[in-house]
């Protein structure tokens, strides 16, 4: 009796909280996050525990489907985490061949070595199934779950719980037979209150991993420039403080000034500028080097902040840049004329934490100054150098 109302309330758990992300997954738009297969999933397990109250003993199609479509949900879970760490991966195909070819499968383990061995077909697919969630986990925390080693962790022992439950259920099958599933048994009633356990953890976990990804998307967007996907000055500000934390560690700051710029918008229109904006971030991008951070600070000005370079390193690298920036075509105009233009490079002396960024921003904007009244298309170093130092409190 007491198993049965488990099984009950995994019923209600399971459609309640398909229509939940359902819902959920539709306000997400384009990227659903997965979510679109967790309700899948939980609809599917649902109704697979609906047939499960219902079913009479021995063979009987409600039997056959309830085998089918719990395996089945677990396909959809596994669909839905590839789609929550950005991977594409389809889920009506992949849910039908495995309902379909599951269902033959158990026409033949039943009418060929008889009902224990459908059932210990389930425990041991199931076991499977669970044994690749928890590999994929593990692996992946070393590349596209790295950022969630907590989230992960729980959702490895949680998994890892119900796989040695179904091993448990395996063995008690096969040793002995249909028996050890009664429902008022000992076993079935731990197993069922462990599945409630996982029934009331696991979704809320779930939407929690989807409110962190929202979050971090937004700390991202506000850390971006929308144009050109480079750092913004908070964004700048708040890289910074990551690099300062490392004892020791000084960095010089180049900032970047599109030469003439107002003359491509003027001429071109705003979209041949906002396509050079593009090519300079991109060249940006690439002469940098790794560790490097890339800014735009607005309009047609870049910065650039290196890390641990003395004065002829940073002196070195923007030469560098200015000499891309200045030989490469950038664009084209609605005329189909190439769009070209060159650059001025100011350079700050050597800052060592974040409250300094100011005063090595105004250095480079001076040194910056000097360049454009010296006639454009050059690197100016500072006044005189010296290391800033973070204003007293």
């Amino acid at each position: 009796m007491v198993a049965t109302v488990l099984v009950g309330m995994l019923c209600v758990y399971s459609l309640s909280f398909s229509v939940m992300f359902l819902l959920i997954s539709r306000r997400l738009g384009g990227d659903r996050m997965g979510m679109d297969a967790f309700a899948v999933g939980n609809f599917v397990l649902g109704v697979a525990y609906v047939l499960q109250l219902l079913e009479p003993p021995g063979w009987s199609w409600m039997g056959v489907v309830n085998h089918c479509f719990t395996l089945g949900a677990l396909v959809a879970y596994c669909i839905g985490g590839v789609r929550f760490f950005g991977r594409q991966a389809p889920l009506r195909v992949p849910l039908a061949a495995v309902v379909l070819g599951y269902a033959a499968l158990q026409a033949l383990m039943h009418f060929g070595l008889g009902p224990v061995a459908r059932y210990a077909l389930l425990s041991a697919a199931c076991s499977l199934c669970f044994a690749g969630m928890i590999l994929a986990l593990l692996l992946g925390l070393r590349s596209y779950a790295r950022h969630l080693r907590g989230e992960v962790a729980l959702f490895v022992v949680l998994i890892a719980g119900i796989l040695v439950l179904n091993l448990m259920k395996l063995g008690k099958v096969l040793s002995g037979g249909l028996e050890a599933l009664a429902m008022d048994g000992q076993f079935q009633m731990v197993f069922y209150i462990y599945m409630c356990s996982l029934a009331t953890i696991l979704p809320p976990s779930i939407v929690w991993l989807v409110l962190r990804r929202l979050t971090d998307q937004l700390r991202e967007m506000a850390a971006r420039d929308p144009l050109t996907g480079l750092l913004n000055r908070r964004g700048l500000a708040g890289a910074l403080e990551a690099c300062f934390q490392r004892p020791g560690t000084a960095a010089r700051l180049l900032v970047i000034d599109v030469d003439h710029f107002k003359r491509i918008n003027d001429r071109h229109g705003h979209h041949a500028g906002d396509a050079v904006l593009c090519a300079v971030a991109g060249m940006l991008r690439r002469a940098v080097r790794q560790g490097d951070l890339v800014c735009r600070m607005g309009g047609e000005e870049f910065a650039v902040v290196c890390p641990g370079v003395d004065a002829d390193e940073a002196w070195a690298l923007a030469e560098r840049i200015r000499a891309t920036i200045g030989s490469k075509v950038l664009g084209q105009s609605p005329g189909k004329e190439e769009l070209r233009c060159t650059v001025t490079i100011g350079i700050s002396g050597g800052f060592a934490s974040t409250d300094a960024l100011g005063q090595a921003m105004q250095a480079a904007d001076a040194a910056l100054y000097r360049g454009k009244q010296a006639g454009r298309n050059r690197t100016e170093k500072p006044g005189s150098e010296c290391i800033f130092e973070a204003p007293q409190a």
